[in-house]
């Protein structure tokens, strides 16, 4: 498995294991590193700021999904492309962007997220 295979896997697996598995602590204490920047302007700056803001979520919204639709790694980063789905039909189609260090561990976080629109002007949908 090369380099970049597993920091797909490892970021996948962070993913899931905050958002699908409501595990946000233990998905920062295996996969971030000491120093974990924040760009998404609702999520505190900073590990704890990370795990309060998720576990928040987790239990308010117990039952919402995260689908890893694709995967892009490059040089120290991996680029998620994901659909969203939160309680009472509401979905997003996301980007997110982690950077990690050379240990292998998650430092930085961006996203963009999209609702999804009810209707289009096309067939191909979001994913």
């Amino acid at each position: 498995m090369t380099d970049l295979e597993i920091m797909k896997r490892d970021v996948i697996a962070f993913y899931e294991m905050m958002f699908n598995d409501s595990r946000p602590r233990e998905a920062i204490e295996r996969y971030a590193g000491e120093e974990y920047i924040q760009h998404n302007p609702h999520v505190a700056n900073g590990r704890q700021g990370f795990i309060e803001y998720f576990e928040r979520m987790a239990a308010e919204y117990p039952d919402k999904r995260v689908e890893v639709k694709r995967a892009f790694a490059e040089g120290r980063h991996v680029i998620l492309h994901c659909h969203q789905i939160w309680p009472d039909g509401l979905e997003y189609a996301g980007i997110d962007i982690f950077r990690l260090d050379d240990a292998g561990k998650i430092v930085e976080h961006w996203d963009v997220l999209q609702e999804l629109p009810k209707t289009s002007a096309h067939d191909n949908g979001m994913f």
